[in-house]
Parts: structure tokens; C-alpha cells; sequence
């Protein structure tokens, strides 16, 4: 399993959000870097952003491209992307990043 994984759950209509472009970036020192990315498959979920094995440590941002789901659900919405920055203090380990979303708001949590 890869040591950073996510799943986007559309709140508003209950259910998880599946075709989203989630992009994976590391921040080196003020450059950011493509490391990976991944489209969420229909629970929701992308597992396989890296390869199995432990994350760096370093600060993070998971960028989910949420416009284009919006528009072929035909719903209006305010956010074209939602970024969430994180970081990884130790390397090693699993993190989790869910993404609960609405077409006028978001929320995340560190995720298990």
C-alpha cells in the first residue's frame, strides 16, 4: 500500500466522489514537486499514489481538482481545487488524508 492514500466523500450527496484528480506535491524548501497522481476510483479512494514503502519526511499537499466533478454532476460550485498541506515529521508510516467535500465547502482530518 502506498504511505499516502486518500478518499473523497461527497457529502452532499452522501456518497463517495468517484473520477477526481488528486495531485501529490512535495514542498522542498519553496519548490514544490509532482511526485505522483491518481484519480479517485468509484469508493472514492486512491491507494496507489506512491509505491509501497515509507514517505519522507517533509510537507506535502494533495491538490484535488474538484471543477470538472462538479460540472458533469451539473452542480454549481465555489472551490475549482481544493489544496490540503501536510507534513510528515518522522518519515515512515501511513498517512491518510480523507477529503469530506460540498460544492460550497470542505473539511479533512488526519485519517487512519
Amino acid at each position: 500500500m502506498s504511505p499516502i492514500t486518500t478518499h473523497v466523500l461527497d457529502i452532499s450527496l452522501g456518497k463517495p466522489a468517484a473520477g477526481i484528480v488528486a495531485i501529490l506535491l512535495q514542498d522542498d524548501k519553496g519548490h514544490e514537486t509532482e511526485l505522483a497522481r491518481g484519480t479517485t476510483n468509484a469508493d472514492g479512494r486512491i491507494a496507489d499514489l506512491l509505491p509501497e514503502g515509507e514517505a519522507a519526511a517533509g510537507v506535502y499537499r494533495l491538490r484535488f481538482e474538484v471543477a470538472d466533478y462538479f460540472k458533469q454532476q451539473d452542480t454549481p460550485s465555489f472551490y475549482p481545487h481544493v489544496d490540503i498541506a501536510f507534513e510528515v515529521t518522522n518519515g515512515g508510516g501511513h498517512y491518510h488524508v480523507p477529503l469530506l467535500l460540498s460544492p460550497f465547502g470542505y473539511s479533512t482530518y488526519r485519517g487512519s
